[in-house]
């Protein structure tokens, strides 16, 4: 990541959200082993993604995932690649095929560990999700990649209608009002 490592900048997301300490510490925990970064590292890795949000924030552009078979917003593996952001918004262009966006802070937005289900040829792992915010505009040309289903921006305050999940419904709740 440009300027702070990693492991500043979850720091200074634990002191922001106090509350979600003991989820700050696993990503620390995961950070102390050599293999973080590489999807080989079972039962857990580093993924990045963005979520993104249109430029007047009252939609958000998701895609419905291909394998997990849900509405999520676009994101990966880091492969390597220690520089989450990069890997975020590398994801969120590949996934929805917009080229203009933008980071709206250098700061993490959210963080996530999420379980990935076991398929026929991998085992079941975490996800250690770095999340940042991204905007995009609503006029610009979106496509589907060959990782999902679909992709659709989503009004806000429809959200709970594509995905109820706790994890996503956080994303909507800490945008700056």
């Amino acid at each position: 990541m440009t300027g702070d490592s990693l492991e500043e900048k979850i720091q200074q997301y634990a002191n922001d959200y106090p509350e979600e300490l003991s989820q700050t510490r696993k990503f620390l925990e995961l950070l102390q082993h050599p293999d973080a970064y590489l999807r080989t590292h079972l039962p857990g890795h580093i993924t990045g993604s963005g979520f993104i949000v249109s430029d007047d924030f009252s939609k958000t552009l998701l895609v419905h995932h291909r394998k997990l078979n849900k509405w999520l917003q676009p994101g990966g593996h880091a492969d390597g690649e220690l520089d989450v952001m990069a890997v975020a918004l590398r994801e969120a262009m590949e996934e929805t095929g917009l080229t203009n966006l933008k980071p709206i802070t250098s700061s993490i937005y959210d963080l996530d560990i999420h379980r990935i289900p076991e398929r026929k040829d991998l085992q079941a792992h975490d996800h250690f999700d770095v999340r940042f915010l991204f905007s995009g505009s609503v006029t610009d040309l979106i496509q589907v990649s060959h990782e999902s289903h679909d992709v659709k921006w989503i009004a806000l305050g429809e959200l709970e209608e594509y995905n109820k999940e706790e994890s996503i419904l956080r994303l909507r709740n800490k945008i700056p009002q």
